[in-house]
């Protein structure tokens, strides 16, 4: 392998690390559709944006690019008449995102098209992170057999929020739904400067359960795609430093680098289904 070949490597393996996931930028390059698409989001504070400037959530950035960063390609250009509503909420659960989100998307007109974003189920794990104990919508701690009534809910809940996002839109729509991400990588153990959580030894299961169930469901229907965040934010998690950390010091959330790895990754597939 001469030194040049070896140098190029280096580079594109550096950039895959740090930057995130490669956007297909040749899709963006002509208009998809003049028709009215509405992007909504649905689910937690992934979605919402928390811990990001104004601008700087993926799903801002979904939209539209922030300031200085005309480079990178959005929705907006490729949809010139794009509307967005984010109906996600900071340390909403899926019993939220059915109880609360859902019934505050309004029906839309037959000649709208729905492109809905979502991220939710990982709250239900997480809370309250040992401070009582455990019960649905707020497991961590739980036992996989005590669990199990838990997980069975939430796929349920899972296809009750898919089926109601897809009555409001009687045009259409194409729901991207996220998995659930490990910022552990793997440890299952959260013990940081900024926080430390009791061991939990049936955490990383019942994790894999929720993103069984994630990926099963999103297979059920021929709208609703899989966007694979466990799998793209594996190494980069809370015990990475510098550009190969992508979440933010109260460990559960992304930072801006990981915001902007969410961006690329719902990019990508919303381009490869939608896109030319």
């Amino acid at each position: 392998m001469s030194r040049a070949l070896c140098l190029l490597l280096l580079l594109v393996g550096c950039t895959s690390k740090t930057a995130g996931p490669v956007i297909p930028t040749a899709a963006f390059q002509q208009t998809w559709t003049t028709n009215a698409v509405l992007l909504v989001g649905i689910g937690d504070s992934i979605t919402a944006g928390f811990g990001a400037r104004p601008g700087y959530s993926y799903f801002d950035r979904l939209v539209t690019n922030p300031p200085g960063d005309s480079a990178h390609v959005s929705l907006s250009t490729v949809l010139p008449n794009l509307r967005a509503l984010n109906l996600s909420v900071s340390s909403s659960t899926s019993l939220g995102c059915l109880e609360k989100q859902l019934p505050k998307l309004p029906a839309q007109l037959s000649n709208v098209v729905g492109l809905v974003v979502m991220t939710t189920g990982g709250n239900d794990i997480i809370h309250s992170y040992g401070r009582m104990p455990p019960k649905e919508g707020a497991m961590f701690g739980a036992t996989w057999e005590q669990a199990q009534p838990w997980i069975a809910n939430y796929e349920q809940r899972l296809n009750d929020i898919l089926a109601g996002v897809k009555q409001n839109f009687p045009g259409g729509c194409h729901i991207f739904l996220a998995n659930i991400y490990d910022p552990t990588d793997g440890t299952g153990k959260v013990q940081t400067k900024a926080i430390t959580l009791p061991d939990w030894p049936d955490a990383l299961k019942i994790l894999a359960a929720y993103n069984d169930i994630i990926a099963r469901t999103a297979a059920k229907y021929s709208n609703v795609h899989l966007v694979d965040i466990h799998t793209a934010f594996a190494g980069h998690g809370i015990y990475q430093s510098g550009a190969a950390r992508w979440y933010h010091e109260n460990v559960e959330d992304p930072n801006e680098r990981g915001y902007d790895a969410l961006r690329r990754l719902f990019l990508a597939e919303i381009a490869k289904r939608l896109g030319p």
